[in-house]
This record gives structure tokens, C-alpha cells and sequence, in this order.
């Protein structure tokens, strides 16, 4: 499918520009009546930030100004089924979210980007080295990352065991808005004893989670729940940054980063110690500063 013409586009600005680089939203059709709502903001080699679960791609507000500012050309974009982007009834397994991405990078014809992604982000990141072979892609940063693999299996005993993740889909079904309520908290590392984020910007938060489909909440969290990306964590063939919080609860660093980090051929890992899953928001200042360090090396 090719990007449909900027004059014919549905923008959210609401007023047509051309693409100079200097900001601009558009919708990208990657899959028949698919559209991706899509941010293009600055001028450099190409960082596409991927979202994390139930989120969408406003939670880089914090990373989008200093990549901007730091001469970087930033795509963030709304995973199908979440934010601004179509919600069709299908397509949340890993090889059709990879395709999405792998559109948005043929139809923006970009080439030596760095690929961002943020938890169940990170999957997208790896499913595209092993069914698109990276084409396009110069550098990965897994950030939180579910990669490689969730699930309690006999072949991964210290996985979460599948109890837990039906739990979690009876209670999305039951009342959706007041589990991501209480998921935002774990999510967040608010406890008795401290809140690292205030309550309007949890609620904030909770309102993007929102806006995802019902359908598309539930069937991506089947896909990063079960999802077994160890075979191919080695098709991530370029310079890999790994970042995790070693206090995160809602993905265990001991069954992700730590295993990533001994998978991926070339990469770095930095532990965030004390640090929850929300590191765009809690750490942002750390983040932002390891992401240019990394980028620019």
C-alpha cells in the first residue's frame, strides 16, 4: 500500500504542510482499511519510537523535544488497535504489527534508522530483524523490553505462569479502565510509600490506555504474554541498546533484559537500579541521556 498523498491525507493538524521536516502528522495505510496514525517531527538520521502496552505513541513525550533538539528525525506512531490509528478486529500478532512497521519504514523511505521499543514494543523491534532482516534499520533500543520470552513453560520455568496473564484478561473484561487503574500504579512503581508521578499525570496516562480498542487490549496481551522470541533474538544484527529497571514488576528484568543481553550478538545493557517498567516518564532524564549517547555513537 502506498502512503496516501499528503493533500488527500486526513491530517490532525487539520491543515495541510508540506513534509520539510519541521513537524507533521499523517495517517499511513499499511494493511487494506489499516491507517497508523503517524508523527514526523525534526531533521536527522531517523528514530522511530515504537509504544509500550496499552499505551500509544504520546507516552514519548518526554524523548520526542530532545531527540528533536539533538538534530534527530523522529516517527512515532500509534500501534493498530490503540490511539488514533485504525481498530480493526484482527492483526495483533507479532508478524502482522512487524509488517505495519515495516510499511511505515518503505513508505517514509527511511534508511539507517534506529528502532526504539518500549515493551511489548521491543518484540516488533526483534520480530522485524527476523522476518524483514532489518531492512532499513542501523541501531535497536529494547527499553523495558518483553523480549525474549513471558510465558512459564517447561523450557522457561521462571516465566510468568498462565494463570496469571487469564487473570489479568478477566479482570481487562470485567472492568477494563479500573484495571489499567491499578496496573498504571504497579506500572509506575506507586506505592504506600512512594509516588514517583503525581495523580493528574497517572490519570493522564490511564486516559491514553483508554482510548485502545477492547479487543486490541486483550489480543496484544495474549501476543507479548506468549510470544517466544528466543530463536530470533540473534537476527538483531546491529548495535543493541538494552535498558531495564531491576525494581520493574510488571516485566521482570531476571526473565527479559538479563536474558536479551546474552542472545543479541552486539549490545549494551544498563540496569536502572531501583527503577519501575515507566522509564520514559520516571527516568526520563537518565533515558534521554543514555538514548543520545548510544544514537550518537
Amino acid at each position: 500500500m502506498e502512503m496516501n498523498e499528503m493533500k488527500n491525507s486526513e491530517l490532525h493538524n487539520g491543515n495541510i504542510q508540506d513534509n520539510t521536516r519541521t513537524g507533521i502528522d499523517m495517517y499511513v495505510e499499511t494493511a487494506p482499511n489499516v491507517k497508523l496514525y503517524v508523527k514526523d517531527y525534526g531533521q536527522g538520521k531517523p528514530v522511530i519510537l515504537i509504544h509500550g502496552w496499552p499505551l500509544s505513541n504520546e507516552m514519548w513525550e518526554y524523548q520526542i523535544d530532545t531527540l528533536v533538539q539533538n538534530n534527530f528525525r523522529v516517527i512515532a506512531y500509534d500501534r493498530r488497535g490503540f490511539g488514533k490509528s485504525s481498530h480493526p478486529w484482527d492483526g495483533y500478532d507479532y508478524d502482522t504489527l512487524a509488517d505495519d512497521l515495516g510499511a511505515i519504514i518503505e513508505q517514509l523511505n527511511l534508511e539507517q534508522a534506529a528502532l526504539v521499543g518500549f515493551s511489548m514494543g521491543g518484540g516488533e523491534v526483534v520480530r522485524y530483524f527476523s522476518r524483514h532482516g532489518g531492512k532499513g534499520v542501523s541501531k535497536a533500543v529494547l527499553i523495558s523490553s518483553v523480549t525474549p520470552f513471558q510465558l512459564q513453560t517447561d523450557s522457561n520455568p521462571n516465566g510468568v505462569p498462565q494463570e496469571k496473564y487469564d487473570g489479568m484478561a478477566e479482570q481487562i473484561k470485567a472492568d477494563r479502565i479500573g484495571f489499567l487503574d491499578s496496573f498504571g500504579k504497579t506500572f509506575f512503581g506507586v506505592s504506600f510509600i512512594s509516588k514517583p508521578i503525581s495523580t493528574p499525570l497517572l490519570d493522564y496516562y490511564r486516559m491514553l490506555c483508554s482510548f485502545a480498542s477492547p479487543r486490541a487490549t486483550l489480543e496484544c496481551a495474549k501476543s507479548f504474554s506468549s510470544t517466544d522470541f528466543r530463536g530470533e533474538m540473534a537476527s538483531v544484527n546491529v548495535p543493541t541498546l538494552i535498558i531495564h529497571g531491576d525494581e520493574d514488576k510488571t516485566v521482570p528484568i531476571e526473565i527479559s533484559s538479563e536474558v536479551a543481553t546474552k542472545l543479541i550478538p552486539d549490545n549494551k545493557f544498563i540496569i536502572y537500579e531501583g527503577a519501575p517498567h515507566g522509564l520514559f516518564y520516571i527516568e526520563k532524564d537518565k533515558l534521554n541521556s543514555d538514548l543520545i549517547e548510544f544514537l550518537n555513537s
